[in-house]
């Protein structure tokens, strides 16, 4: 009875793999032999996490899958995975699945599965978002960069609806998310922009003209999610970086601390690389440690009253230390 429950949620919730491809999605095809290519090994990587998760009978089931994952995608199976306990969590009594997971193996990818957090929230009725983030006691980066969730959120509206929230470019209701509901479209939109870069295949002049067409108040929160994407996970050689910082004209600074969090995320699951750190080079100007030092200097962990989370205050401390914010957003 639990594996055909697990196997109804696992239907409901999670697209098959074939769904997350970028053909059936409608993107534009992917040569064989582009570093864009290997793009498409993220969203099988975080189903496959979800696939487990969802139907394992504990953590002791599910933790040594996931560790077989290639290191470069281990972070995506655990996104995948952390969706799966977010949406079990949400719907079931027992609600410390993605806590047990998140202080346990999950704990150095703690950065993308606040992503699949959002993943969750994608699939679940706004009513049920209260019961999403666990308490994470001893994780310096909780609750601070639990907006995180938020832009998974956002990358999820992106990638599987992408003619509503990128051709037609709505912008979702606001809510209360860590009590800056003003905040919560602008993290959406750094979703969004990370999306771009799968939408796009990693073709910067793509890229570019798809961040272009959104008004012009929300293109620094897409360059934002443009520079996490790209440094994260790779699609381009160094001539691509290049040219996207090029391209990213006057919202460089924060193309580059979207770079910067990728660099922090990869750095903080132990194994950065080498598409990272030459992403940290092109977009950033930095080595990987000075990308991860300039990260934790500039970390705001306490939140203050107000509209401006602690998030928006280190992304924006972030942004000035990497140049002028010439495009700051009312």
């Amino acid at each position: 009875m639990a594996r055909t429950i697990g196997s109804l949620r696992r239907t409901l919730f999670a697209p098959p793999l074939a769904e997350v491809s970028f053909a059936r999605r409608g993107f534009p095809p992917l040569p064989a032999d582009s570093p864009a290519a290997g793009l498409q090994a993220v969203p099988r990587a975080v189903v496959c996490g979800f696939e487990w998760a969802i139907e394992a009978k504990g953590l002791d089931d599910l933790a040594p899958r996931l560790e077989l994952v290639d290191v470069e995608q281990r972070g995506f199976a655990y996104e995948g995975a952390t969706m799966a306990c977010t949406v079990l969590d949400a719907m079931g009594r027992r609600g410390d699945r993605t806590r047990t997971l998140l202080q346990g193996p999950g704990r150095p990818h703690v950065l993308l599965a606040y992503i699949g957090i959002g993943f969750a929230m994608a699939r679940l009725p706004r009513v049920l978002w209260k019961k999403v983030l666990p308490d994470l006691p001893g994780q310096p980066y909780h609750p601070v960069m639990s907006w995180l969730a938020v832009d998974g959120y956002g990358f999820d509206l992106a990638y599987f609806h992408t003619r509503r929230w990128v051709k037609e470019q709505r912008v979702p209701a606001a809510y209360p998310w860590q009590g800056a509901p003003e905040y919560f479209p602008r993290a959406v939109d750094q979703g969004i922009g990370r999306a771009l870069w799968f939408i796009h295949g990693a073709r910067p002049d793509r890229v570019d003209a798809a961040v272009r067409a959104f008004a012009g108040h929300r293109q620094a929160d897409l360059w934002s999610g443009v520079g996490l994407a790209a440094a994260f996970a790779g699609g381009c050689d160094a001539d691509g970086f290049a040219a996207l910082r090029r391209l990213a004209g006057g919202h460089r600074p924060e193309l580059a601390q979207g770079a910067v969090f990728a660099i922090r995320a990869r750095d903080l699951a132990g194994h950065v690389p080498a598409h990272t750190a030459l992403a940290a080079r092109a977009l950033t100007d930095l080595s990987v440690p000075a990308a991860v030092a300039l990260a934790d200097d500039c970390a705001v962990r306490d939140e203050a009253p107000g509209p401006v989370p602690a998030y928006e205050r280190w992304r924006g401390a972030l942004s000035t230390r990497l140049g002028p914010r010439t495009h700051d957003r009312t």
